[in-house]
């Protein structure tokens, strides 16, 4: 990995560490929850050697990145505003704008709220989610109908971070596993989100497995000593500010007018591929969507090659 440059720049008031490869058209890459830049090192190296520029920032409140401790920093405005600062401070105009996971959410938004900085969009398992008629946490709380909704169980500041805390390897382990093949009529039993019961935490739900073979040992590692220092606190607050989203997304268009690339994964629980289905309505310039058999919810970890092929195809007629 020595070929990645890391650097700090300031933005939006806060410090970001990007991580960047190659030279070309930028292509900024936000990750998820629980990640960090280094959940997109295979597409680093595939889009440096396609003739891009690959970058992907430590999003505020992960790995070296600032991790303000109020809730209200985690916004959707605030997170779209560190991308544009970001480009900013690169001397940046227009990027490509991946995202993954929460990092989806960014990408989604990025290209509505700012798009004199975003030329094309893609996303990796999150699809375009217009507002909603309702406040997402009475949603939840009435599509759980008394079970375990692992977002609500995370928006009482504290309790989740002492649970995953406690042992980041022991949670880590959890989160990053392979998939279950699971038939996906069993799956749409429960709404997404909905892990059983009420009562618990989070990984009462999950049998103490080894970390996934999408990773080394030292892949693994990565992530564990980047949790260990940042701590949860501040990836967590990105769910606690859902409703917050909502009202500040009262009148704003949904609709996305760049052309956009949809990546979805086959064994998703939570992110399921049909939730992709008729995205064209609020992004009429959906150019493909992308099946990734056989991969779980960390697809462009677990699935690199066909991410790969997918996103530079999606950017070819861009490259120099």
């Amino acid at each position: 990995m020595s070929e990645i440059k890391h650097s700090y720049v300031r933005s939006n008031g806060i410090e970001l560490h990007v991580a960047e490869m190659g030279e070309g058209f930028p292509v900024v890459m936000c990750h998820g929850f629980p990640e960090m830049w280094y959940s997109w090192r295979h597409q680093m190296k595939a889009l440096a050697e396609a003739g891009f520029r690959a970058i992907a920032p430590d999003q505020r409140g992960y790995g070296d990145s600032s991790c303000p401790q109020p809730i209200e920093a985690y916004t959707q405005r605030k997170l779209v505003g560190d991308i544009v600062g970001m480009l900013d401070a690169l001397n940046l105009g227009k990027c490509v704008i991946v995202g993954h996971d929460w990092g989806g959410m960014v990408a989604w938004n990025a290209a509505m709220m700012a798009p004199d900085s975003v030329e094309r969009v893609i996303g990796v398992n999150t699809p375009f989610i217009p507002r909603s008629p309702m406040k997402p946490t009475d949603a939840m709380r009435a599509m759980t109908a008394g079970g375990f909704h692992y977002i609500l169980y995370f928006q009482t500041p504290g309790v989740a971070e002492a649970e995953l805390e406690r042992d980041v390897e022991r949670s880590l382990r959890a989160f990053y596993q392979d998939p279950v093949n699971i038939d996906p009529a069993e799956v749409r039993k429960a709404p997404p989100g909905v892990f059983g019961q009420a009562g618990g935490g989070l990984l009462d739900r999950f049998s103490d497995r080894p970390y996934g073979k999408f990773l080394t040992e030292q892949d693994f590692q990565r992530f564990v000593q980047a949790f260990k220092k940042s701590g949860f606190r501040g990836g967590l607050n990105w769910y606690r500010c859902i409703d917050r989203n909502w009202e500040e997304s009262l009148g704003q268009v949904d609709r996305v007018e760049q052309p956009a690339l949809m990546i979805t994964a086959e064994l998703d629980v939570v992110l399921r591929p049909e939730m992709a289905e008729g995205m064209n309505k609020w992004v009429p310039n959906l150019r493909k969507t992308v099946l990734v058999k056989g991969s779980g919810h960390w697809t462009q970890q677990e699935k690199p090659a066909e991410v790969n092929a997918a996103i530079i195809e999606f950017l070819s007629d861009m490259k120099k």
